[in-house]
């Protein structure tokens, strides 16, 4: 017997859903909160989750994360309904089993929930589980659960030789991602080779992918070994693999698809058996439209993906890198580590990080600077721009929560509509009148022409709103 969790606001459709588990001999309950349904995730040994998308107190697609990284781990089925292609890619993206719309029959909905609670079965008896207990994560830092999801894609990663693309913002830690898998494969005594694409000079480029031999071109005074073949054996990994030259491109395809090449000005081919692992901060897919990178090598290069959060979507970490960063720095420095006043820490945990990680240790770097001798970091110690940049943010969100204050206040008292529409009308004669003895110059036949009102009648309003006619 499984334990089924349904987090949807609708009776009815949590109704409907219990009776669908409970004919299948499962157990069933209902949360029609995000909270309540987190709670009972975090409590409660779950094997499947029924996730509404548009829940009364938030987005659930936002809480997906927290629910895989709980302790059970449930399987999770977004149920929405509402049809939105991109809501299923994201739920899909981020690790959902299924996306499937509350209109569905009910055998689709059996049919989900079935195989999910079978792979849950079939994992359980799976390696990974324990590899991502034991994986060897040198330098990543974080116990986030958008790392953990990351964490749990090197394992599966590092079972296997497929070729694996590491997406994600510039300074988010690919290179140390595309590290891990390496370091967790089975090739991991071999050599991880590291070409930066970005830094290939165009001349040089397929001598040094490639090799060459002795007398190939001028300047080529002996033999040299390529970095493909370097990495027989073990990882190659091509770091910003979007600035791969396009006229290299077709090339580098053949080389992966037959893991054999020839070096420049050789007669022979030769043969490198290595695990390719690519990063790129740009999105491929764009760049395969613009006629800039092959639809094929794209193919061939993302088999196998992991997409790795910015620092800004993972804020519960900041504070352990921070620490980690600190006490690396001040190591190397040679002195004693230094302690986080809780402003500082409230600054870090505050601000954006558009750099990401790099943009961190560069930051931690230029406070240890400052603090010099003493001992706890404060937020003087940090650059200018983080702490503008967090004061400003600070009172735009102050004056927007007046702003919302000051309108549901409002909202809260607000008249009889028909008083409501007789001060209006008030206020707006009141300055009619006002505006025109100023345009008259407080002449009243003036005033009479240009109002068309009677001379009494004009006497009467003036009269009613207090205005002197000689003012």
């Amino acid at each position: 017997m499984a334990k089924i969790l349904i987090i949807d606001d609708d009776e009815n459709i949590c109704y409907a859903l219990c009776r669908l588990a409970r004919s299948m001999d499962h157990e069933a309950e209902c949360a029609v909160t995000l909270k309540e349904g987190l709670e009972k995730v975090n409590t409660e040994d779950v094997d499947v989750v029924f996730l509404d998308v548009r829940m009364p107190d938030g987005n659930g697609l936002d809480v997906l994360p927290q629910i895989q990284a709980s302790s059970g781990a449930p399987e999770v089925i977004i149920s929405t309904g509402y049809g939105d292609a991109d809501g299923a890619e994201l739920a899909i993206n981020s690790g959902a089993w299924d996306y499937i719309e509350k209109s569905a029959p009910s055998k689709t909905i059996r049919l989900s929930l079935s195989r999910a609670l079978q792979y849950r079965k079939e994992k359980k008896t799976t390696t990974v589980a324990n590899v991502v207990k034991n994986l060897r994560r040198k330098k990543i830092i974080g116990e986030s659960p958008q790392i953990h999801a990351c964490l749990d894609m090197v394992a599966q990663a590092a079972l296997s030789d497929i070729n694996v693309l590491i997406t994600g913002e510039t300074g988010t830690g690919k290179e140390l991602f595309a590290q891990a898998v390496h370091n967790n494969s089975a090739r991991s005594q071999s050599s991880f080779i590291v070409v930066d694409c970005a830094a290939l000079p165009d001349t040089l480029v397929e001598s040094l992918l490639f090799g060459h031999v002795k007398g190939s071109f001028t300047g080529a005074d002996k033999d040299r070994e390529g970095l493909i073949r370097q990495a027989n054996g073990g990882t190659l990994f091509l770091d910003e693999v979007g600035e791969l030259p396009l006229s290299l491109q077709k090339a580098f395809l053949r080389v992966l698809q037959e893991h054999r090449f020839r070096p420049i000005g050789s007669k022979r081919e030769v043969e490198s058996d290595f695990r390719l692992v690519a990063a790129t901060n740009r999105r491929l897919e764009t760049m395969v439209a613009e006629g800039t990178f092959r639809n094929d090598l794209l193919y061939r290069i993302s088999a196998f993906t992991i997409e790795l959060p910015p620092l800004k979507k993972r804020p519960s970490d900041i504070k352990a890198l921070a620490r980690f960063q600190t006490n690396r720095l001040c190591e190397r420095m040679g002195i004693d580590s230094k302690g986080f006043s809780p402003d500082f820490l409230d600054i870090l945990a505050a601000y954006t990080w558009p750099g990401n990680i790099r943009e961190l240790v560069n930051t931690i770097d230029r406070s240890l600077a400052a603090a010099r001798f003493e001992p706890t970091l404060f937020p003087t110690h940090l650059p200018p721009k983080i702490r503008i940049q967090v004061a400003r943010k600070s009172l735009d969100d102050h004056h927007q929560l007046t702003e919302e204050h000051s309108i549901t206040t409002h909202l809260k008292n607000l008249p009889p509509l028909q008083d409501f529409r007789e001060s209006i009308y008030i206020r707006a004669e009141r300055q009619y009148l006002a505006d025109l003895m100023d345009i008259a110059s407080n002449d009243i036949k003036e005033a009479i022409r240009i109002s068309g009102l009677s001379q009494s009648r004009l006497y009467a309003l003036m009269k009613k709103h207090d205005i002197d006619r000689h003012s």
